[in-house]
């Protein structure tokens, strides 16, 4: 459970620091305390839709995985941030990914942020 929570809390302050660069992704609210539950639970929707959807297209796209040598990982990781920020709308989070290169590059964003908050903090699991 520790676990969860800190991979959590690492992918909220990853979609905060894209939110933060990139143009194209918004996070609305009126203060600190409503953006960071929003960004929280921009988190969880995200942790879900990378642990339902996510090996299912990669599953379907293995031949792209093998033609592109892994960089259709990019896209990829880019439509699960839109579908992120879709879900968000549909669920009334003040979030959205505006247009796939916003997607493409808070992906990449989110990624090395991620990849850098998990290597600081360690890996329990």
């Amino acid at each position: 459970m520790k676990g969860f929570v800190i991979k959590t809390l690492i992918n909220a302050a990853a979609i905060w620091v894209a939110a933060w660069i990139v143009t194209g992704i918004t996070l609305t609210g009126n203060d600190w305390q409503h953006k960071t539950l929003t960004v929280i639970a921009v988190a969880l929707v995200f942790g879900v839709v990378n642990w339902l959807i996510k090996p299912v297209v990669q599953l379907f796209s293995l031949p792209l995985f093998i033609l592109t040598l892994g960089l259709i990982t990019f896209v990829i990781n880019a439509l699960m941030l839109w579908l992120t920020s879709w879900a968000s709308d549909k669920l009334d989070l003040d979030f959205a990914v505006d247009g796939f290169w916003s997607a493409l590059f808070g992906a990449l964003i989110i990624s090395l942020v991620s990849w850098g908050l998990n290597l600081a903090l360690g890996d329990d699991d």
